[in-house]
C-alpha cells in the first residue's frame, strides 16, 4: 500500500514539474484586480471629461455635435489610456515577479518568452489598428476594438499559461462583439471588460492559486 502511494506521489510530482516547465503559472491574481481598478478609474475620468451619465447612450454622437472632437480630446484619451496601461503593466510585472520568486520559478524562461510573443502579435496589430481609427476619427469602434484584440491576445497566449486566461479571453471577445453592435454603450462595455472582468478574474485567481500557497 505504501509503495503504491509513493508511486502516485512520484507521478504527481513529475506531472507538476512538467506543468511548470510547459506553462507560465506565476501570474498574479492581485495584478488582475489592480488592472481592473485602474481601468475603472480611467473610464471614470473619461466620463467626467465628457460630462456624461453612466448609462447615457450615444456618447460618440455627443462628441461630434458637442464639438468635443479636437486635439485636446485626442491627447486626453491617449494620456488616459497610456496611464491605465502603464500602471497595469508596472503592477503586473512587480506582483508576478514577486509571485515567481515565492514559488522558486524563473520569471523569464522559454515559456514566458513564448507567452509574451503569442500575446504581442494581436496586441501590436490591435494597437496599430486603433491608432489608425483614432487618426481617422472613427471613435465609435475604438472601445470594442480594444476588447476584441485583447480577447484574441489572451486566447492566443493561454496555451502557455493557466487555463483561466482562456476563459477571460472568451469573455473579453464576447464583450467586444457586443460593443460593436451596442455602439452607444461602448465606453460602459469597455469598463466592464477591462475593469469588472479583471477584478473578478484576479479575485478568482488569487483564491484559487495564491491564497492556498
Amino acid at each position: 500500500m505504501d509503495s503504491t502511494k509513493e508511486h502516485l506521489d512520484t507521478l504527481q510530482e513529475i506531472r507538476n514539474l512538467m506543468e511548470k516547465s510547459s506553462r507560465f503559472i506565476s501570474l498574479s491574481g492581485l495584478s488582475g484586480v489592480f488592472a481592473g481598478l485602474y481601468a475603472l478609474a480611467g473610464a471614470a475620468a473619461a466620463y467626467y471629461y465628457l460630462d456624461l451619465g453612466l448609462l447615457e447612450p450615444s456618447y460618440y454622437e455627443y462628441l461630434y455635435t458637442g464639438g468635443k472632437v479636437n486635439t485636446d480630446f485626442i491627447v486626453f484619451f491617449l494620456a488616459d489610456a497610456l496611464a491605465v496601461l502603464c500602471a497595469a503593466l508596472a503592477t503586473g510585472i512587480f506582483l508576478t515577479t514577486r509571485n515567481a520568486k515565492k514559488q522558486g520559478l524563473p520569471i523569464w524562461s522559454n515559456t514566458s518568452k513564448r507567452l509574451v510573443i503569442s500575446m504581442a502579435i494581436p496586441l501590436v496589430a490591435g494597437g496599430l489598428f486603433c491608432l489608425a481609427m483614432l487618426y481617422q476619427h472613427m471613435f465609435v469602434m475604438l472601445a470594442p476594438a480594444t476588447l476584441l484584440f485583447y480577447g484574441l491576445a489572451l486566447i492566443n497566449g493561454s496555451k502557455y499559461t493557466l487555463r483561466d486566461v482562456y476563459y477571460l479571453g472568451l469573455c473579453e471577445l464576447a464583450l467586444g462583439i457586443a460593443g460593436s453592435f451596442l455602439l452607444g454603450y461602448g465606453l460602459l462595455i469597455w469598463a466592464i471588460g477591462f475593469g469588472v472582468l479583471h477584478i473578478i478574474y484576479g479575485t478568482v485567481m488569487y483564491y484559487k492559486y495564491e491564497r492556498v500557497s
